[in-house]
């Protein structure tokens, strides 16, 4: 079996999530450091364009978007289980409304200027005009649109409200009883607000959020080891992609296996991946790509978030 070889960078709260995945599956994987604005030329010669951060490799497989990475560790190493039981419908809901109304609302409160200056008090005054320049790109063409500071800070008690009651009706170590993606989930937006003074009120004022965080983040990552963006192209070029799943294709906008289309998220990073549809199911849509650096690879998206467009 492909060793895992995850693309990410520190601050990014996806790639948090995801070091947190392989913590809880305590896996060895190689890290690659990724740059956290564009031009990204190792990673997007494996994803064919796709930007976003974190991205999982297993050979010539490349995998797109956290809540995609998740069912493929899952598939990788079974145990401890990302979805128990009879609760894996609602424990993988949960995660869906974590990564995106909730992540939503903490980006909006860690962007507000008083976060802002303190994130980037150290960094060169270039680099963060490259960083707003860079963010302004990535949710520019979108359906995401970004939520007034005004209005998070509003809305956020509730949150802080509804999880600590779910911490208090599960018995209060986890959020579904056991474990789950829905604590690792609903983690990593809180892990983001706590970078820096302005935000970190917002968690750990709420002292069961604040324990139950600390017990999620102790899921620590994993064992890693540093290679470059080259080696990972390396290890792609010399692989062969994954046989396909088993399940029957099923695209019921009528596309077909073998016809050349283009896929994209349709939150932010919008940028398309163009190539061949090898496979559509029901959670997962596969591109097979060719690229003068890394060669043949497929290249795997979650269905949910993204859009196919024919070419």
């Amino acid at each position: 079996m492909s060793e895992l070889i995850l693309h990410h960078y520190p601050t990014s709260p996806f790639a948090e999530k995801a070091r947190l995945l392989l913590g809880f599956k305590h896996l060895a994987w190689r890290s690659v450091q990724i740059p956290p604005v564009m031009p990204k030329p190792d990673l997007t010669a494996l994803t064919g364009g796709y930007r976003k951060t974190p991205v999982l490799q297993i050979g010539a497989d490349i995998y797109c978007d956290s809540a995609l990475i998740a069912c493929r560790l899952e598939a990788y190493q079974p145990q401890p289980a990302l979805l128990p039981g009879a609760q894996a419908f609602a424990i993988a809901t949960f995660a869906q409304w974590a990564d995106s109304v909730v992540f939503q609302h903490a980006v909006s409160l860690v962007f507000q200027p008083e976060s802002m200056a303190l994130r980037f008090a150290k960094a060169r005054p270039e680099f963060v005009q490259t960083f707003i320049a860079d963010r302004s790109k990535l949710f520019s063409g979108g359906q995401a649109s970004r939520l007034p500071a005004e209005q998070a800070k509003h809305q956020w008690p509730v949150f802080m409200a509804r999880l600590q009651a779910q911490l208090q009706a599960s018995g209060g170590q986890y959020l579904f009883g056991e474990p789950s993606l829905a604590d690792i989930a609903m983690a990593h937006p809180l892990w983001f607000l706590r970078a820096t003074p302005v935000t970190s009120p917002l968690v750990d004022g709420y002292p069961d959020v604040a324990a139950w965080l600390d017990r999620v983040l102790a899921f620590g990552h994993g064992k890693s080891e540093e290679i470059s963006g080259e080696a990972a192209i390396d290890v792609a070029r010399t692989a062969t992609p994954a046989p396909l799943p088993a399940e029957v294709f099923s695209e019921p906008n009528g596309f077909a296996a073998g016809q050349r289309v283009a896929i994209s998220a349709i939150d932010y990073g919008v940028e398309a991946v163009e190539g061949e549809l090898l496979f559509a199911g029901s959670e997962e849509l596969i591109l097979r790509r060719e690229d003068d650096r890394a060669g043949v690879v497929h290249v795997h998206f979650p269905r949910l978030g993204f859009r196919i467009e024919a070419r």
